[in-house]
């Protein structure tokens, strides 16, 4: 019998077609699995001013603010129906020049216009996108971006205080402790139902406005969001630390019954409650002109109740 010696390559088993498609297939498969796991950020110039002052910029190659807003909305769209999870962020074009100048970047680049975008995720307002229009959107984005600036500010107030010449108490440590006190109370006395708390101060450079949700329950304390609450509580003690004038109002809402409104006027660190009537006229005036204004159907016009703490001495 005649034997033959097969040759390295004749021995090695043929590469199937079939099996490189399939573990490129593979490959790509993984990969989109992988991207579905990468969250992403669009930043969004969301008025006029913003986009026009972007436009000076020869990478930026939108034409108007129209077309811009319809080409992010179909973006948005499109990473959702690709099952990517993504945010919105308020591009501040200022804010981009001065980030620009710190980190040694060119402005007019892509780039870095991905890098500040990822920069403003981890430190600005963000609102996720779940399938919402830009004009329901935009009021979301805008709304947290003020509320995160608010707290900001306030926050800078307390800091600012610094500590009492006479027992050298932290002013701000002091009136933010009082004022997480006096939100407890208020919604302890507000028993069951929707509340929805408002306080306003007068800050040297703004008015400072903070809003609160809550659900009170009869017999547990009430459910609010976290963050609301300690953008309250800062705006309050704001108001504390500078014995600001301030209000706060409160309004509550139950099945069945008419909404309850009250209020406080803030006096030295302190809240003082209003008279039904005084409630009444600073609900029933126009702010602008004077004039009074019709009483709003299903609301009673409740005086503000004691609010009472456990505070320790004297406060700042």
């Amino acid at each position: 019998m005649a034997y033959t010696k097969q040759s390295k390559q004749s021995r090695r088993p043929k590469r199937s077609t079939r099996s490189t498609h399939q573990r490129s297939r593979n490959n790509a498969s993984m990969r989109r699995t992988l991207r579905r796991e990468v969250p992403g950020t669009v930043g969004l110039l969301a008025d006029e001013q913003d986009f026009t002052a972007m436009r000076r910029y020869r990478t930026f190659t939108f034409d108007d603010h129209a077309s811009y807003l319809r080409q992010v909305d179909d973006l948005l769209r499109t990473l959702a129906s690709r099952q990517l999870h993504t945010t919105v962020a308020l591009f501040d074009p200022d804010d981009f020049t001065e980030y620009c100048a710190e980190a040694g970047l060119d402005p007019d680049a892509a780039m870095s216009r991905s890098r500040y975008t990822a920069e403003i995720a981890g430190r600005g307002a963000t609102v996720p996108y779940t399938g919402q229009p830009l004009d329901s959107l935009l009021p979301q984005l805008i709304n947290k971006a003020v509320r995160q600036a608010t707290w900001e500010y306030a926050t800078m107030l307390l800091a600012d205080r610094g500590e009492c010449a006479d027992c050298g108490q932290d002013i701000g440590r002091a009136a933010f402790d009082r004022a997480s006190r006096i939100l407890m109370r208020l919604l302890e006395e507000a028993g069951p139902g929707t509340h929805h708390l408002v306080c306003s101060v007068p800050a040297p450079n703004e008015q400072l406005l903070a809003v609160l949700h809550a659900e009170g329950a009869t017999a547990a304390p009430a459910h609010l969001d976290a963050s609301e609450g300690a953008e309250f509580v800062t705006v309050l003690a704001a108001g504390i630390a500078l014995q600001s004038p301030g209000g706060v109002v409160l309004r509550t809402s139950a099945p069945g019954a008419p909404d309850h409104l009250h209020g406080w006027r803030l006096h030295q660190g302190r809240l003082l409650p209003l008279t039904a009537g005084e409630v009444f006229s600073a609900y029933c005036t126009d702010a602008t002109t004077g004039e009074p204004l019709s009483p709003e159907p299903g609301v009673e016009y409740c005086a503000g109740f004691d609010i009472t703490t456990d505070d320790p001495g004297n406060h700042h």
